[in-house]
Parts: structure tokens; C-alpha cells; sequence
């Protein structure tokens, strides 16, 4: 089963993500894996990073840091069932567009995150995937910063068509689509 769980910033969805895998890994005592995205280049990376991490503290997660090239993520782990978190669409996006000195074209990053989650899902129990929402701030973003916007836009319709279940986080209270 997989589930798509989005929000803004600061909306409660990574929350309700974890709590959400730790159910479900419960119910058959599954391992639980957290895919980890981002690339920390600052202060405020490294506090995002922290607060996450004592989130999840204590609930049995085995992290596993994937920037890029998400499908890599299951030679790291052990065989049979899982449920397994990505955090977040929005940070793979960024790793896997702007890496290596250059910026790729759209649909090269919206099909290379999609083909990834189709193989993640293919393999494993339970699959959980955060996003954020875009298109939301009303602001006008340079050429780059608007394909960057338009792909997760893209990612994410991609996702919701896969998933089994859309989940929307407001204020802290999800809302089944």
C-alpha cells in the first residue's frame, strides 16, 4: 500500500507520517525504514535534520540517507516486509535537478523520482511518501526556481495517481482526499 501524505511548511505532515508508519509496522511487527533526502548545507539544515530526528527517536526507525536515485535506498535493506518513509519529494527533487553543477530538464527529474517510487513500491509492504505543496505562496520565482516548482507540481499528480491513499495535513489535522 502506498500513501501520499502532503502539507505545507510546518503543517504536522511529517508527524503524521511517522505515527502513521509506526501503525502500520505494528500490526505485523515490519521494520521500519526512513528515507532520508536531504543535503545539509546550513544551520538551518542541520536543525530541520535534528527536529526530525527526535521525532522520530525511540519509534525503531532505521534511517537511511538517500539524496538522490531513490531505488538505491532498497540495497540497504533487509529482505522481506516494510514499511518504509520517504522524506520528502520536495529535497529529492532539488538533489536530483540541481546536482552535479548543472540543472537538469524537468521531465528528465519528474520521470527519474517517479521511476524510483514505482520500484520502491513495487517492493516493499508499506510505502509512505511526504510532499509539500506547491504553488501556494503567490510569489513570482525566477525561470529555474518556477521549473524546480512546476516538476514537484508534476511529481506530486504523478504520486496521487499512484497512491492507494492521498492524505492532505492542515493545521496538524490530516484530511483523507
Amino acid at each position: 500500500m502506498m500513501i501520499l501524505v502532503i502539507g505545507g511548511s510546518g503543517s504536522g505532515k511529517s508527524s503524521y507520517a511517522e505515527g502513521l508508519a509506526v501503525s502500520l509496522a505494528e500490526s505485523g511487527n515490519i521494520k521500519k525504514y526512513y528515507l532520508a533526502t536531504m543535503q545539509v548545507c546550513d544551520a538551518e539544515g542541520r536543525q530541520k535534520v535534528e527536529r526530525h530526528r527526535k521525532l522520530r527517536s525511540g519509534k525503531g526507525f532505521f534511517t537511511i540517507e538517500q539524496p538522490t536515485e531513490i531505488h538505491h535506498s532498497l540495497e540497504k535493506m533487509e529482505q522481506g516486509e516494510r514499511v518504509v518513509l520517504l522524506e520528502c519529494i520536495s529535497n529529492l527533487t532539488a538533489n536530483e535537478m540541481f546536482s552535479e553543477g548543472e540543472t537538469k530538464p524537468e521531465m528528465q527529474v519528474v520521470e527519474n523520482v517517479i521511476r524510483g517510487i514505482e520500484s520502491l513500491k513495487r517492493q516493499v509492504t508499506h510505502f509512505i511518501v511526504v510532499s509539500n505543496n506547491v504553488f501556494e505562496d503567490g510569489v513570482i520565482y525566477d525561470a529555474t526556481t518556477r521549473e524546480y516548482i512546476h516538476a514537484i507540481g508534476k511529481i506530486n499528480q504523478r504520486l496521487a495517481a499512484l497512491a492507494d491513499q492521498v492524505v492532505e495535513v492542515v493545521v496538524g489535522i490530516p484530511v483523507v482526499i
